[in-house]
């Protein structure tokens, strides 16, 4: 975890008080760990349930994207050369521009992120007459037989009125750069990044998690490069909430802080646990369940040690340990860690906890 002015995209950052700032109260740190939990457990639960639907999506432009063995083994690799790379731009060119680019690039992706998300909730609201009507967006590459798809996306105008709401959030994020946007957009990444990425079986998922362990540890132990390029980087790949809400209400600007790789890291290995619990076809999912609980336990424990020695903690040093421990005492217990093992991705799940029949089906038409 940060000081209030760091933030990185891996480790989680929680805030007590930088000399600038009077000291948090104890009831406006309470309050803003607690937001934090909170909104790191909707994304996680919904995009579970929804990568669910997503595995058994006919769809090209719902087709989750699968991560093998080798990417999780490259992972690593790539996101220290990525993070080396901003911390040297960060070092030789203009701060003012490079955050420019950026809030233009995530302006973009936020809100197609923020679209896809809401699209399932604002069904509901659109009457029974509302003239909906089917585009489809194709493009492709050759012709004849060898012709390829490249882009096959099909939406509706209700799609289009979800996108257009979501430009609203993204206009005013783009122009105020206020909390409660970052934390729209924060929370659709999030969502949206456990829902689409999916580990096709649990040690591809054990290699990725324990190679962001290391990685997390080295470059918030090892260097500055993180805590560098963390407040140098002004990007919606965090949530944040106020310490100091209570006095200063929605102008606060003492924050806590939650990376989202904290988030969605965990998460497609919890979404995977689920999609587990589905393939036994025994009516229960103990083991997402299990892995939910232990990232609560995982993010509970970060804020205490922070808290403890006074010092930034890369959450991903508590969360991964819980998050394949617990599941896998519980394999042990039942006797199913040969079948924890070998299941593979391309089993099809039935049902999620809490979705009715009609659920996958309504969210397996169009990802919302």
């Amino acid at each position: 975890m940060e000081e209030p002015a760091a933030h990185n995209g891996s480790a989680a950052g929680a805030a007590t008080g930088t000399p600038a700032r009077p000291p948090a109260t104890p009831e406006g740190m309470a309050l803003a760990y607690g937001s934090l939990v909170l909104m790191a457990l909707l994304p996680i639960f919904f995009g579970a349930l929804r990568s669910v639907s997503c595995a058994k999506s006919k769809n090209s432009s719902e087709m989750p994207e699968t991560i093998t063995s080798r990417d999780a083994a490259r992972f690593p690799i790539v996101a220290s050369c990525t993070l080396l790379g901003l911390y040297l731009f960060f070092k030789i060119f203009s701060q003012e521009y490079i955050n420019l680019l950026l809030s233009m690039y995530f302006f973009v992706l936020g809100i197609l992120a923020l679209s896809h998300t809401i699209s399932p909730m604002m069904n509901r609201f659109f009457p029974a007459n509302f003239p909906n009507k089917q585009y489809q967006l194709l493009f492709t590459q050759g012709s004849g037989e060898s012709k390829e798809e490249i882009v096959n996306y099909e939406f509706d105008t209700k799609d289009l009125v979800c996108l257009a709401l979501s430009s609203v959030v993204g206009v005013w994020y783009l122009l105020r750069k206020h909390w409660i946007a970052n934390n729209l957009f924060g929370l659709a990444f999030s969502l949206n990044g456990v829902e689409l990425l999916h580990l096709n079986n649990v040690s591809t998922g054990c290699i990725l998690l324990g190679g962001l362990f290391i990685y997390d540890v080295f470059w918030v132990f090892g260097t500055n490069v993180m805590v560098t390029v963390a407040k140098s980087f002004e990007a919606p790949i965090k949530l944040v909430f106020p310490q100091d809400l209570l006095e200063k209400g929605l102008d606060a600007d003492n924050f806590a802080m939650l990376g989202l790789g904290d988030i969605v890291i965990p998460g497609i290995f919890i979404a995977l646990l689920l999609r587990f619990d589905i393939s036994l076809k025994k009516n229960t999912h103990t083991y997402f369940y299990t892995s939910f609980v232990a990232y609560i336990f995982g993010l509970g424990l970060t804020i205490f040690i922070m808290h403890i020695f006074k010092h930034a903690q890369p959450a991903l040093l508590y969360l991964v340990p819980a998050c394949i421990g617990f599941p896998l005492l519980v394999a042990l217990a039942k006797g199913e860690v040969t079948e924890m093992f070998s299941y593979e991705e391309s089993s099809t799940p039935k049902e999620a906890p809490g979705a009715s029949k009609e659920e996958p089906t309504e969210v397996s038409k169009k990802e919302k």
